[in-house]
Formats: C-alpha cells, sequence, structure tokens
C-alpha cells in the first residue's frame, strides 16, 4: 500500500500535469484560436483545354460566414482561389488564375471546398495546398494535380477487297501514349506486327491525334485497342460479326489517391492527462 506522503506526492505530481496540459491548451488556443479539423484532398488530373475539378472536402460547418477557403499552389505568390463570408473574394488572386477558378458555392455548407479551373492549361500542374477556416477550427491538405490530354478512342472497321482492318482513333493526347491491341480469342498474341500506329500533332502544337490500324482481323473476335499514358488509360473493344458490329469504351485515370491532413497537437495534451489517475495508484 502507498503511504499517505505518496498519495500526496503523486497526487501534486497530477495536478501539476493537468495544469501544465491546461496552460498548453491555452497556448495553443491563443496561437490558433481553434481546433484542427480534417481536410481531405484527391489527387486528380486535368485534360487540357477542358475544365478540371480539384477536389477537397473539410467538416462540415452550418455557419457559412465563418468558412474560409484557400486555395494556393507552390512557387506561386498570389492565392489561387479564396472564398469567404458567403462568396468568392480575388482581392489577392494570382493573375494566372484570375476569371478561371470557382468553388461549388452551394456546397460549401456541407464541406465542399473543390475548386473548378476553368480551360486547364498545361503549366497548371503542381502542388495545391486546399487551406479551411471555419467557426470549429483550421485544417489544410495538399493536392498533387497532373494535367496531360486524354480522349476516348473510337472504333471502325475498314473494308478492302481481302480483308477487314480495324483502325482506333482518339482525337487529344498528351503526353505521347502507347497503343496496344489485344483479342479475346488470342490472349496474350502481340499484334505489334500486324498494326500500324501513328501520332499527330493538333493544331496547338501540344496535344496529337491517335491513329492505330490492326490488319487481317477475323470476325467473330472481340478486339481492344489500348492507349495509356501517365495520366489516363483509354481502352475501345470491338466485336465483328456476319450480322452486327459491336462497340464499347471507356475511360480510365490514373493514380488517383486521398490526402487528408489534421493536426496532432491537441491529441498530445489529451493523451498526458489519463495519466493522472496511473500516477496515483503508484
Amino acid at each position: 500500500m502507498a503511504s499517505l506522503g505518496q498519495i500526496i506526492f503523486w497526487s501534486i505530481i497530477s495536478i501539476i500535469i493537468i495544469l501544465a496540459g491546461a496552460i498548453a491548451l491555452i497556448i495553443g488556443f491563443g496561437i490558433s484560436g481553434k481546433h484542427s479539423i480534417t481536410v481531405t484532398t484527391f489527387t486528380s488530373a486535368g485534360n487540357i483545354g477542358e475544365d478540371g475539378i480539384l477536389s477537397c472536402t473539410f467538416e462540415p460547418d452550418i455557419k457559412l460566414n465563418g468558412i474560409v477557403i484557400q486555395w494556393q499552389k507552390e512557387g506561386v505568390v498570389g492565392l489561387v482561389h479564396e472564398f469567404k463570408e458567403g462568396k468568392d473574394n480575388p482581392s489577392d488572386q494570382d493573375k494566372m488564375f484570375r476569371g478561371r477558378t470557382a468553388v461549388f458555392a452551394d456546397q460549401v455548407i456541407v464541406g465542399n471546398a473543390s475548386l473548378r479551373l476553368k480551360k486547364v492549361q498545361l503549366t497548371d500542374a503542381g502542388t495545391y495546398k486546399c487551406h479551411i477556416t471555419t467557426s470549429k477550427g483550421k485544417g489544410n491538405a495538399n493536392l498533387e494535380y497532373k494535367t496531360g490530354a486524354f480522349s476516348m478512342p473510337e472504333m471502325n472497321v475498314e473494308y478492302n477487297a481481302s480483308s477487314e482492318n480495324l483502325r482506333c482513333e482518339a482525337p487529344r493526347w498528351f503526353p505521347q501514349p502507347t497503343v496496344v491491341w489485344t483479342s479475346q480469342v488470342n490472349q496474350g498474341a502481340n499484334f505489334s506486327e500486324v498494326s500500324n500506329t501513328s501520332f499527330e500533332l493538333n493544331s496547338e502544337n501540344v496535344t496529337m491525334k491517335v491513329v492505330s490500324v490492326l490488319y487481317n482481323v477475323n470476325i467473330n473476335n472481340t478486339y481492344s485497342c489500348m492507349i495509356e499514358n501517365n495520366i489516363a488509360k483509354a481502352t475501345g473493344d470491338i466485336k465483328v460479326t456476319d450480322s452486327e458490329i459491336k462497340r464499347r469504351s471507356h475511360l480510365q485515370l490514373l493514380n488517383s489517391k486521398a490526402s487528408s491532413c489534421v493536426s496532432s497537437f491537441f491529441a498530445v495534451i489529451w493523451v498526458l492527462l489519463p495519466l493522472s489517475p496511473y500516477l496515483m495508484l503508484k
């Protein structure tokens, strides 16, 4: 059994720890003014010349006027975008983003801080930060944004006197992709020697049109044309029979992942406090 002196001693130690935690908490509030909140972003890709979305979500807050959303980009002095007091605030926006950004204002109150970026440019690629302030606290998370060009392939049949060929054409890709043909019947077959792929630069001198032709195909077989770079993968399927032609295509963005961040400062404080009962029992 612990003596009365030991109990008093450990009680004093416990009080000191509690006071230290309280002081640290007060200092923390003095520095930040609020607790930290969780902010989550999703790595994404933008299609050059089209509108893109930089995804960011946060803990909802019913006090819309207290929500401040700031988007920043590494290497850019001004803000990418700011939303506060219920509306967009372009006063500190960097000139390269002026007139090109907007948040989904009607969805901010439910925790959506995603940014719409108009007419994505190649130079928009980089590391962005989504910084949120609400009546509950503050938080931020980084987002890696890639830019390029990608499009769905169109599949067609080319008829000639002696054989049938398949044509796979996609209007816009960048960086230059690879093209691979496969078939359902001849799985694992290498079609590189019976196909021809070309890349034609488009008028803006960045993106390119992809055209690939597979020669001497067999009917009643499904062929696939897969176009892929480090941003996206698009696949076109085509099946030719005696009576019909079936087509299907789909596109997948690569390397999409979520990233979230919340400060652990306050968690450390509250870990210390439960130690006091344990010390008193020593």
